[in-house]
């Protein structure tokens, strides 16, 4: 009986731990808007008092802790609020020195400007003429202190942000791209914060003809991150699906077709997962042998359409379709 006991108590202080666990994560949630020009932040941190919460500004960086005293006298029975909240969080400024900075670089690495516009108050989009190396050309950008590239390629234009996506949609002028073919994603965090840097689509730094969404859990993402890396690739988060992005921009950069890449990432790769990939000129679609994480697919004559949940694709065409779902271990890739 004493040995139950001990086991029923074992259990419930793993449950009061990885709750703590995942609120200390998660918290504290963060609002941010403009007005005029100022930016205003709302951070919610209940059960803190505000003696206890650290807030300070650094360059954008702004940074939120807080303690939480011991002062619980007694048997503890249940313990699953947070003690401490740590989050850092790079806010969406652009200094104009800053801005005229990378424009300066951008010339002294031998490259033109030809058009260049400012999409929301902290990204701005540049059209450049670039003949030689992106790689180079990417380091002297993000030289300058507190910039960095969402994206930069030849062929595809990757579009991130934070926030609803009708808004993202409205921000980006979305409904003014043309193109072949596009893949999207709203994301539920669940591996790693909610930031510019862990929103999807991924790409593989600097090679952005190259871009996925994934819906899954990667669990070989920090060994497989270490190889990588190893041989000089670069990682902007820490977010599992960026891992398929930098896994396929490896494969393509030793002239790998994509879809055997795709094909050798569902045994490379460990987890459970469903990906979508876009290139210049191709658009592709793999599926984990356990295939426990949906998605559907629509293909005809003239459109092929893939979506977790069914409803998103009939959202689109006003007419009935069938539908099915791709089988485990498929990978499928379309020429647009």
């Amino acid at each position: 009986m004493d040995l139950v006991k001990n086991i029923a108590k074992d259990f419930f202080r793993e449950i009061d731990d990885k709750s703590r666990e995942f609120f200390e994560f998660v918290l504290p949630p963060i609002d941010l808007h403009e007005e005029n020009d100022t930016l205003i932040v709302t951070v919610d941190i209940p059960g803190f008092d505000k003696n206890d919460i650290n807030v300070t500004l650094s360059s954008n960086v702004l940074s939120i802790k807080a303690e939480k005293k011991n002062d619980v006298n007694g048997r503890i029975v249940m313990k699953q609020r947070p003690r401490i909240i740590e989050k850092k969080m790079i806010l969406p400024i652009i200094m104009k020195e800053g801005k005229e900075k990378v424009n300066s670089e951008i010339l002294t690495a031998g490259a033109k400007i030809i058009e260049e516009e400012r999409i929301t108050p902290y990204c701005f989009r540049y059209v450049i003429k670039c003949d030689d190396d992106l790689l180079e050309l990417a380091q002297k950008i993000e030289s300058v202190e507190m910039t960095e590239i969402l994206s930069l390629g030849k062929s595809l234009e990757l579009v991130k942000d934070i926030g609803d996506a009708s808004v993202v949609a409205d921000q980006y002028s979305l409904n003014n791209f043309n193109g072949t073919h596009g893949i999207g994603h709203t994301r539920m965090a669940t591996e790693s914060g909610v930031d510019i840097r862990s929103a999807h689509p991924f790409w593989g730094y600097p090679f952005s003809d190259v871009s996925v969404v994934h819906n899954g859990q990667l669990t070989n993402y920090w060994n497989t991150r270490r190889k990588l890396e190893k041989i000089g690739m670069r990682f902007m988060s820490t977010c599992d699906s960026e891992l398929i992005a930098v896994y396929l921009a490896t494969k393509i950069r030793e002239e790998i077709d994509l879809e055997d890449a795709m094909k050798t990432s569902l045994d490379d790769l460990d987890g459970v997962f469903t990906y979508l990939v876009a290139t210049k000129d191709k658009l592709g679609m793999a599926k984990d042998y356990m295939a426990a994480k949906p998605m559907v697919l629509y293909e005809s004559d003239d459109l092929v359409a893939l979506a977790s949940e069914e409803v998103a694709i009939r959202s689109l065409l006003p007419h009935e379709i069938d539908t099915h779902d791709p089988y485990e271990g498929e990978v499928k890739v379309w020429q647009a």
